[in-house]
């Protein structure tokens, strides 16, 4: 995992987006520790937000996408626990689309994508929210960093 990070870090924002991407989707991946390396490497934290939060949202939208197909085999199979779908349903609560600005949630985040695309959620509104919400994220990580260096 070490050496892709640094992979990810010699493509600069490329390189945040891709790993943002990735780890929006159902793998495993910190996009948060490649995109601040990044920014101590001198790249300018607003556009490694918006880098991070756009391949993040893309992501996360693959998710939502793989909800639609209704399979729940097969999601699974790319490791969302039927407990964690559960749990996401239970969440969303019929609350709708607007909770996609929580799929920046660990663990739970890639379920609740899921789950809004298995209810068929709006999904202008569903990549607004999500997009949103991880810019926040995204956002709140760097003003941490740059506070506490």
């Amino acid at each position: 995992m070490e050496a892709f990070t640094e992979f990810m870090l010699n493509w600069g924002y490329g390189g945040l987006f891709l790993s943002a991407l990735i780890a929006g989707s159902i793998f495993p991946m910190s996009s948060e520790a490649v995109m601040v390396g990044l920014i101590a490497l001198g790249l300018h934290p607003v556009g490694c937000v918006v880098a991070a939060t756009l391949g993040n949202t893309l992501g996360g939208m693959t998710c939502y996408w793989i909800g639609t197909l209704g399979k729940r085999e097969w999601i699974q199979r790319l490791g969302i626990k039927e407990e964690q779908l559960a749990k996401a349903t239970r969440f969303l609560g019929g609350r709708g689309a607007w909770m996609a600005f929580f799929s920046f949630l660990p663990t739970i985040g890639e379920a609740i994508a899921v789950a809004l695309g298995l209810m068929r959620s709006n999904r202008p509104i569903t990549f607004t929210a999500m997009l949103l919400g991880k810019a926040v994220r995204y956002a709140a990580i760097v003003v941490v960093y740059l506070f506490f260096t």
